[in-house]
């Protein structure tokens, strides 16, 4: 199974060219999208929508991912080959957050143009380098065969939040869905259930979060009010329901969030 995402949206050519691509070198190939609305040249938001979405597939799975604005330039094409999945598309740093909860992960550059198609632009990477190159995974070349192992990939700013003075944690937000709920890079290892019941708050804008609920619609007497809830992806999140939380708190991808612990831990 080969699974696409990318920024490339559905209105022009280039995400049917891809899937032709491949289905020229692997003709029985299954092809699946996992969406190709990522914003434009949003490398972030690429490696948060693949982290959160390519577990769901199943094992040996090739995702394909392209947001690369970088095309045509220095930046190397990579197959990124995992315990349990592979990856192939540019090294941006789309595939950071996928590369901190895999194990085993190798890393080639891709350079060995027996892969490629015949005719290679520089401006169109996916159809010519990614697409085929996943193909001819899918048929049984092994990753060492398309280039040189790497391990100066790019890589960007690790998950895991920072503890901060007086025992407060430092997290973030990595990514705001189109809902305006604002995804956290907090996970139950850094606020637990045991936090949550002491009194645990997070503090963004100077704007104080107390209450935390199980899901979206828990609590319909409290319109716009903020709370955080567990995300399907397995991160915090801050929502309003029936609003963009994003919105009321006036933040963008990147803010920093203080947790405060309202109790003692053991």
């Amino acid at each position: 199974m080969i699974t696409l995402l990318t920024d490339f949206g559905t209105a022009d050519y280039f995400v049917g060219a891809m899937k032709g691509a491949i289905l020229s070198v692997a003709a029985a190939a299954r092809i699946v999208d996992i969406t190709h609305e990522i914003p434009p040249l949003d490398i972030e938001a690429g490696a948060f929508t693949l982290l959160a979405a390519y577990q769901t597939f199943p094992k040996q799975t090739i995702h394909v991912a392209v947001v690369d604005p970088g095309v045509g330039s220095a930046r190397r094409p990579i197959v990124v080959a995992s315990q349990n999945y592979f990856f192939i598309g540019p090294d941006n740093g789309l595939f950071s957050y996928v590369l901190e909860r895999e194990q085993n992960c190798r890393v080639f550059h891709l350079t060995n143009e027996k892969y490629f198609r015949p005719s290679l632009s520089q401006t169109f990477h996916g159809r010519d380098v990614f697409a085929p190159v996943a193909a001819a995974l899918s048929k049984g070349v092994e990753p060492a065969a398309f280039g040189a192992l790497i391990t100066d990939y790019k890589r960007l700013a690790p998950l895991s939040p920072n503890r901060a003075k007086g025992g407060e944690i430092a997290a973030r937000i990595i990514h705001i869905d189109r809902f305006g709920n604002c995804i956290t890079n907090l996970t139950r290892e850094e606020l637990t259930d045991k936090m949550i019941s002491g009194g645990a708050r997070l503090r963004i804008n100077e704007i104080e979060i107390k209450s935390f609920k199980r899901f979206f619609a828990e609590d319909l007497n409290s319109p716009e009010e903020l709370f955080g809830v567990w995300g399907s992806a397995g991160f915090l999140e801050i929502a309003a329901f029936g609003a963009s939380a994003a919105r009321l708190l006036g933040i963008e991808r990147g803010q920093q969030i203080i947790l405060t612990s309202g109790g003692k831990q053991n």
